[in-house]
C-alpha cells in the first residue's frame, strides 16, 4: 500500500472527492444543525483587576526598570534597548519597584555575574513583574531550567526589543535568537543609528565588531556572541559624528576583541582608527578598547602612531591571563608570554607613558605553583597600573570545566597573593606636583568629586563645580591614591569646551530619525519594521504570533502543526462557500 505521501498534491481541490458535499449542499445542511449551549463556569470566565485581558492593555504605557551586567558592548545593548522602548512610549524608570516590566541583561563571563541575574530573575517573579530576559546568558544556554517560560531576546535582535516587550507585556512568551546575515554573512548586530538613552550623555559607546577569532577553552561569551562579525568602517564613522552632534566629547570603541577588527570584511582596526581621528573634534577624546596580542602585533607600528595622537587616549588593554605558556597553552590563547612582552615593550618605548591595562586568571585548571609564580614575576616587572584579578570560575559547557581544578582554596590564596602584590606598589606618587591636562565626564562613586581622566586615561579627581562638567581643564596634582590622582583647576589656564553642541540631558532619547520621530505610539497596530526607512503599519500580534512555534522548544513539531492546522483553514474555506486570495 503506498504511503500517503508519495503522491504529489498539485492543488487544494485534489483533497475533495466526488463523495463529498459541495458548498450549496454543505450550506443546506446547515439549516437543520442546532447549536448546543454548554454551561460555562462563572468562575473561570472572571477576569481579576491584577491580570487583565491581553486585549484590554494599551502597549507602550508601561514603566520600564532595565538592569545590565558585565561589559561595555552589553552596556552599549542595554542603551540602545532603552532608547528605542522609550522612542516607542514607554518610560524607563530607576525604581524597580514602579516597573511594570523589568529587563535583565545578563553577563556570562563568571559566575557571580550569571547567579546575580537569576536572583533578579527569582526577585521578579516574587514581585509579580513581567521579564525579558537578554544578554550572553539566555543566548549562551537558552535551555536552562530557570529560563523556562520567560521572553528571551538574543544579543543580535536588540533592535526588535520593541516586539518582545510588547508580546510579554500581555502575556506571551517571546524568544528571537537569531543572527544577522546579508547574503549568508554574518553582520556585526542590530543597527547603529537606532535611538539610545545614554547612561552617561557626555560618553558614546560603539561596538565595532562582535565575536571574536579565538576558541579560549574558559570563555562562555564566544557561546553567546560567536564568531568575528565587523561593522563596515562608514557606518561606525557616521555613527561617530552623529554621538558628537549630541553634545558627546568622549567615545569608547569596544568588541570582544578590537584587534581583530575588519578580518572578515578586508580591512584593519588601524584603517578605522585613522577615519574616526579625523572625525574627532578638538577637546573631545577617544578610548580604544581591549586587543588580544596575536592580533595587535601586526600593527604595532601604525598602532604606536595613532596612540600618540592628541584626541586619542594613550591607552590599551590587553589580557595575558597568565604567564605560563603551558597554561596560556591549556587556554587556547593562541600566542606566549614573549609575545605579550613584545607588545607591551614597544608600546612603553614608543608611547612614553602610556597606561597598559591587563587581566590574570588564578587557578585554571592545570596551573601549578610555578606557573603561578611566574605571572607573579610578570606582576613585579611591569607594575601595571590597571590590573584586573579574577579567581577561575568554570563556566557550564566550556572546555575547561571538564578539565582538572586547582582546589578551591589554592585557588583562593593565589588570588589574595596577586592582589596584595598588586597593592604592594603606587603607580602614581611620582606624579604629585605635575600640570595635566584633563577631560571631565563623570562623578564619582561617592558623589564628592568630579572624574576626569588625564592623556594617558589615568582617573583624576576635581572639584565638584558644574562648570567644569564635560570640559577639558588643566589641574596641579596635589594627591595620589592607588587608583586615582587628585587635581586643582589652574585658575589662569584656558578651558576647551570639548561637546561641540549642547549634551542631552540625562534620559534624553538620542539618534531619533525620522523613522523614529513619525512612529505612531501607544497603538498596538502600528510597529517601526527594523529595516525599513518608514513605519510599516503590521498587525503586530499576529505576526508574533506566526513567529513563536518555531523559535521555542520542539519546533519542528510545531511548524508541522501550524502547517496542519493553515491547511484546514483552507479546506474550510473552500467548504463554507468562502473566497480567499493565498
Amino acid at each position: 500500500m503506498p504511503a500517503a505521501c508519495d503522491s504529489v498534491l498539485e492543488d487544494i481541490e485534489d483533497i475533495v472527492s466526488a463523495e463529498d458535499l459541495k458548498p450549496h449542499d454543505r450550506q443546506f445542511v446547515r439549516k437543520n444543525v442546532f447549536p448546543k449551549v454548554r454551561k460555562r463556569n462563572s468562575q473561570k470566565n472572571i477576569q481579576t483587576d491584577d491580570d487583565p485581558p491581553s486585549d484590554s492593555i494599551i502597549p507602550g504605557a508601561q514603566k520600564i526598570w532595565i538592569r545590565t551586567w558585565g561589559c561595555s558592548h552589553n552596556n552599549s545593548d542595554g542603551e540602545y534597548m532603552a532608547g528605542q522602548l522609550a522612542a516607542y512610549g514607554y518610560k524607563i524608570t530607576d525604581n524597580s519597584a514602579e516597573a511594570d516590566l523589568w529587563l535583565l541583561n545578563s553577563c556570562t563571563v563568571k559566575n557571580p555575574a550569571e547567579d546575580h541575574f537569576r536572583n533578579s530573575i527569582k526577585k521578579a517573579q516574587e514581585g509579580k513583574k513581567k521579564v525579558v530576559l537578554a544578554g550572553c546568558v539566555p543566548q549562551a544556554q537558552p535551555r536552562q531550567d530557570y529560563l523556562k517560560g520567560l521572553s528571551i531576546i538574543g544579543v543580535q535582535q536588540i533592535d526588535r526589543v520593541v516586539e518582545v516587550v510588547e508580546e510579554t507585556i500581555k502575556g506571551h512568551s517571546v524568544r528571537l535568537l537569531g543572527q544577522k546575515k546579508d547574503n549568508g554573512k554574518r553582520l556585526g548586530g542590530a543597527r547603529l543609528d537606532l535611538p539610545k538613552i545614554r547612561k552617561n550623555p557626555l560618553i558614546e559607546i560603539i561596538s565595532i565588531n562582535t565575536g571574536c577569532l579565538n576558541a579560549c577553552t574558559y570563555c562562555k561569551t564566544k557561546h553567546a556572541r560567536g564568531d568575528l562579525a565587523s561593522y563596515p568602517v562608514e557606518e561606525l564613522v557616521d555613527r561617530a559624528k552623529q554621538s558628537f552632534q549630541e553634545g558627546v566629547c568622549e567615545i569608547w570603541l569596544t568588541s570582544e576583541d578590537t584587534g581583530a577588527y575588519g578580518r572578515d570584511i578586508g580591512t584593519d582596526l588601524p584603517t578605522l582608527l585613522w577615519k574616526l581621528v579625523e572625525a574627532i573634534p578638538e577637546g573631545a577624546m577617544l578610548r580604544l578598547g581591549m586587543t588580544n596580542p596575536p592580533y595587535i602585533l601586526e600593527h604595532l607600528e601604525e598602532m604606536a602612531k595613532i596612540l600618540n595622537h592628541p584626541r586619542v587616549y594613550a591607552f590599551l588593554h590587553i589580557p595575558v591571563q597568565s604567564a605560563s605558556d603551558s597554561v596560556l597553552m591549556d587556554m587556547k590563547r593562541e600566542y606566549c608570554v614573549a609575545d605579550f612582552k613584545q607588545v607591551v615593550d614597544f608600546l612603553n618605548e614608543k608611547v612614553p607613558g602610556i597606561t597598559i591595562a591587563t587581566d590574570i586568571i588564578c587557578g585554571f585548571p592545570g596551573e601549578t605553583d610555578e606557573d603561578f609564580q611566574e605571572t607573579m614575576k610578570l606582576v613585579e616587572q611591569y607594575r601595571f597600573p590597571s590590573l584586573f584579578i579574577n579567581q577561575f570560575y568554570p563556566r557550564p559547557g566550556t572546555p575547561a570545566a571538564k578539565m582538572h581544578q586547582v582546589p578551591a582554596a589554592v585557588k583562593k590564596q593565589r588570588t589574595k597573593d596577586l592582589s596584595q602584590l598588586f597593592h604592594s606598589y603606587n603607580p602614581y606618587d611620582h606624579k604629585v606636583g605635575e600640570r595635566q591636562r584633563v577631560l571631565v565626564t563623570e562623578e564619582s562613586f561617592d558623589s564628592n568629586y568630579y572624574v576626569a581622566h588625564n592623556p594617558f586615561y589615568e582617573q583624576v579627581l576635581v572639584p565638584k563645580d558644574p562648570p567644569l562638567m564635560g570640559k577639558m581643564v588643566e589641574v596641579n596634582i596635589y594627591e595620589a591614591g592607588k587608583h586615582f590622582m587628585k587635581g586643582q583647576p589652574v585658575s589662569d589656564a584656558r578651558v576647551y569646551t570639548a561637546s561641540i553642541t549642547r549634551p542631552l540631558a540625562k534620559g534624553e532619547v538620542s539618534g531619533l530619525t525620522e523613522e523614529f520621530r513619525h512612529a505612531p505610539r501607544n497603538d498596538t497596530n502600528w510597529k517601526a519594521h527594523p529595516s525599513a526607512e518608514i513605519p510599516v503599519k503590521t498587525p503586530l500580534s499576529s505576526w508574533m504570533a506566526l513567529q513563536l512555534p518555531w523559535q521555542q522548544e520542539g519546533g519542528g513539531l510545531k511548524i508541522l502543526s501550524v502547517s496542519l492546522a493553515l491547511l484546514a483553514v483552507l479546506v474550510m474555506f473552500y467548504y463554507g462557500g468562502m473566497k480567499t486570495e493565498l
